[in-house]
């Protein structure tokens, strides 16, 4: 039986990567190493780990976490954007707009290319509200 699931982030930067976390998005920390971090807020855990720790296959050491999208929901996109954006340190790799298929959102780039995609849902337009199922299978 599955007990928890969660990202583990490989960066190169476990320090920078964990602050960016803990800074911008609230999680608070779990447990530290200078190769690990673990964090969590309320229910919600995510990790970072070094690239070139022994613990990752010696085929995939160096490889981090670039290519990943990671979303966050949250209960209002606007508040965060002007708290991290306008009126804050970070500048958007997509600037928060409204989307047909149902989100409000904004994207900003987090260390070692991973996009953190901020998103408060929205309800989608005719052209997509078909295409969502009315119950969870």
């Amino acid at each position: 039986m599955l007990t928890s699931s969660y990202p583990v982030l490989l960066t190169r930067d476990v320090a920078t990567t964990a602050s960016f976390y803990r800074d911008h998005f609230g999680f608070e920390t779990t447990f530290e190493a200078d190769w690990y971090v673990s964090l969590r807020r309320d229910r919600w855990e995510l990790a970072v780990l070094d690239c070139a720790h022994e613990t990752i296959p010696a085929t995939h050491r160096g490889s981090v976490a670039a290519g990943m999208l990671l979303n966050l929901e949250v209960d209002d996109v606007d508040a965060l954007y002007r708290d991290l954006v306008t009126d804050g340190p970070l500048t958007p790799a997509l600037d928060i707009r409204t989307e047909d298929f149902g989100q409000r959102h904004f994207i900003v780039p987090a260390p070692d290319g991973v996009l953190v995609d901020i998103i408060t849902n929205t309800p989608p337009t005719e052209a997509y509200a078909h295409q969502y199922e009315s119950a969870v299978h």
